[in-house]
């Protein structure tokens, strides 16, 4: 057994390391919800609309949560454009089917924020939401090599994810019409056209910075049954992106 002194110290050394490094401290995740999206809006707002009321808001929102607090991190949600000052304070941003354009502002500030090591996650749905034309979100990605492309020809039911540094496991999750994308580390396909033609890939930049981005916007919306299917795993799925964006 180590003496007391000796104990005592290498206690004091342990709690000096622990208060030198962010290894206990809590992550962010900002979801953005000022650029026109279709499904998000902040919680407190308690917005009603026909795609989504607000027990359906409730319900994804708190899925998200759950998300987050098992990675030790908080969800916050930003309505003012986008700047290096409101991303200096979170870990993750959030992107899910915007409507309307990034502002070259905003687009240098998210391009910034990914080179010196933060967190993007970028979800875009088929032309029937929003064009690329009219959202400019490759003004976002292909800067790190990834680019959303259009609408996949693959309109089967269903969709999984690949096992490896992303999720854990191969898990079932909604696709119904998605949005291709190209570059990057594939890691999500629709069951028809499974190793091929992906929807979802990940990106890591050499400052640390880490991108996911989604052509398919069902899973983030946390759909447990779609089209006769009832055994999406959105919940898991979702669960491992945010904690290896956040790590």
């Amino acid at each position: 057994m180590k003496p007391l002194k000796s104990l005592a110290a290498s206690i004091v050394a342990f709690v000096l390391i622990c208060n030198s490094s962010d290894v206990f401290a809590q992550k962010k995740i900002l979801v953005d919800v000022g650029h026109g999206q279709k499904f998000y809006s902040d919680p407190a707002d308690k917005i009603s609309t026909d795609l989504v009321p607000t027990d359906r808001l409730t319900y994804m929102t708190g899925e998200v949560n759950k998300n987050a607090t098992a990675s030790n991190a908080t969800v916050g949600y930003i309505k003012a454009p986008i700047t290096d000052a409101a991303l200096a304070k979170c870990d993750v941003l959030f992107i899910h089917a915007p409507g309307s354009k990034y502002s070259a502002g905003e687009v240098a500030a998210i391009k910034q924020y990914v080179e010196k090591g933060g967190s993007l996650f970028v979800v875009m749905e088929e032309d029937y939401w929003a064009t690329l034309a009219q959202v400019n979100v490759n003004d976002l990605v292909t800067p790190f090599g990834i680019t959303f492309k259009g609408d996949s020809p693959d309109k089967s039911v269903g969709g999984h994810s690949v096992e490896g540094n992303i999720t854990k496991k191969k898990y079932l999750i909604p696709s119904h019409g998605a949005r291709l994308v190209e570059g990057g580390t594939p890691f999500g396909y629709t069951d028809a056209q499974s190793g091929k033609d992906p929807f979802a890939v990940y990106t890591e930049t050499k400052g640390g910075g880490k991108i996911v981005a989604m052509g398919e916007g069902m899973v983030s919306l946390y759909m447990t049954s779609w089209q006769g299917v009832s055994n999406y795993e959105c919940a898991p799925f979702m669960g491992d992106v945010f904690a290896w964006l956040v790590k």
